[in-house]
């Protein structure tokens, strides 16, 4: 009898607890919101994940980071983490990150280029003056309409840090800090390392931070050209940009993004020891 009873019990508290975790709530895990951005522009829709700090409020303004290579299968999710891990533990104030979702990155992170090459390998290269006035003139005006803003910044790698390179130079004033990361700077022959210091004594000196990093165990040409343009930018003598460079000892161009971030991250925000 004892044992029939211990029986009855075990399959009835298995039973209680399998309704149990049934009907456990289960709501959404939200980070922030997906908008779609009608682009005129560009002549398309485009994605744009936005994420809000866990205590975002509408009064207050914040620091915008606009990624390149946005999408929630790219760099979106990992950046927002590191962003929200600063927050928490270093001197960086809370801040909106606004991922660019790509359509097409070969299109719009790349300028026009003669090399046969190139245009073979990328048929559908040479859009990034298109892309650049979409994020001057629509997509910036969107943001800063939607949300109170304080400084910008624009993060780019490879491709993405080209097209970040080719704004600090031709429109340095888009934003207030550049993150370029392992910058694709052969491109049509390193044409925009080439026209740099030109460039650069069109623009005006006004606050700045530059930070440049790049993989040893990237390509070599892709390590040179990061260096030149560190070079570059200091011998431009910008006495209100703040440059930094960072050679990732043990990083190539697949892992390269995230570790490089943290350490450009620690440059801007400190640690700081709580009181």
């Amino acid at each position: 009898m004892i044992k029939k009873f211990l029986f009855f019990a075990a399959i009835l508290f298995t039973f209680q607890f399998t309704v149990s975790a049934q009907n456990g709530t289960v709501k959404p895990l939200t980070i922030g919101e997906i908008r779609t951005l009608k682009s005129e522009i560009l002549k398309e829709e485009r994605a744009l994940n936005i994420y809000l700090p866990q205590n975002f409020d509408k009064t207050k303004s914040y620091p915008i980071i606009y990624l390149l290579d946005g999408s929630i299968n790219e760099d979106f999710i990992h950046v927002t983490g590191l962003v929200q891990f600063f927050n928490q533990m270093y001197s960086m104030p809370e801040t909106i990150v606004v991922g660019i979702a790509n359509v097409d990155r070969k299109r719009d992170f790349t300028f026009h280029t003669d090399l046969k090459d190139l245009q073979k390998d990328y048929p559908t290269t040479g859009h990034s003056d298109k892309f650049i006035n979409f994020l001057e003139k629509e997509l910036k005006p969107y943001i800063e309409n939607q949300f109170k803003t304080t400084d910008t910044y624009l993060f780019g790698q490879s491709l993405g840090g080209l097209l970040a390179t080719e704004i600090l130079l031709k429109k340095p004033e888009m934003f207030n800090n550049y993150f370029i990361i392992s910058p694709s700077l052969w491109w049509d022959d390193e044409s925009l390392l080439k026209l740099a210091p030109q460039l650069l004594a069109k623009s005006n000196d006004t606050r700045k931070f530059v930070y440049i990093s790049v993989g040893k165990g990237e390509h070599k040409v892709m390590v040179k050209d990061a260096e030149d343009l560190y070079d570059i930018l200091k011998k431009s003598n910008k006495k209100n940009w703040k440059i930094e460079y960072k050679m990732m000892e043990t990083d190539n161009h697949a892992t390269i993004l995230h570790r490089s971030l943290y350490e450009g991250l620690v440059k801007l925000f400190p640690y700081q020891e709580p009181k």
